[in-house]
């Protein structure tokens, strides 16, 4: 018997959009619930439309001023950076589930990444990203 004329055969799944359809109905009864809750809501709440109810609320604090002055950059970087260096902080989980099957060339990838990130911390102190002088 020769090994190189067995072949094995797999089931073929068609891919058809009669798969589909559980989500599709999933996605109307999701969009129909929210709309008759809203409508509902709608119909039967109250309405007392009263000079407190249609003042603007901040967090408890009166407004003071135009909402539209200029925010110092400062804030956004701040958050922008934040979230880089969270993100890249979960790279490290994947390494640490799987750091006995990576071996040597996993702990090689992981220095590099960590030397990357290292310098890229430095670079942002240097550039002064994190001094605020307001």
């Amino acid at each position: 018997m020769n090994l190189f004329l067995l072949q094995v055969s797999t089931p073929v799944v068609a891919n058809t959009s009669a798969n589909y359809i559980p989500i599709a109905l999933q996605l109307i009864f999701a969009a129909l619930f929210v709309a008759g809750t809203l409508g509902i809501a709608n119909i039967l709440g109250p309405r007392r439309n009263t000079s407190d109810k249609l003042a603007t609320f901040e967090s408890g604090i009166e407004s003071v001023g135009n909402a539209r002055q200029p925010m110092a950059i400062k804030y956004f970087l701040v958050a922008i950076l934040f979230v880089l260096f969270d993100v890249e902080v979960i790279f490290f989980y994947p390494y640490a589930v799987n750091f006995k099957e990576l071996g040597w060339p996993g702990l090689g990838a992981v220095l590099m990444f960590v030397a990357f990130f290292i310098l890229g911390f430095i670079y942002i102190i240097k550039k002064g990203a994190l001094t605020w002088e307001d």
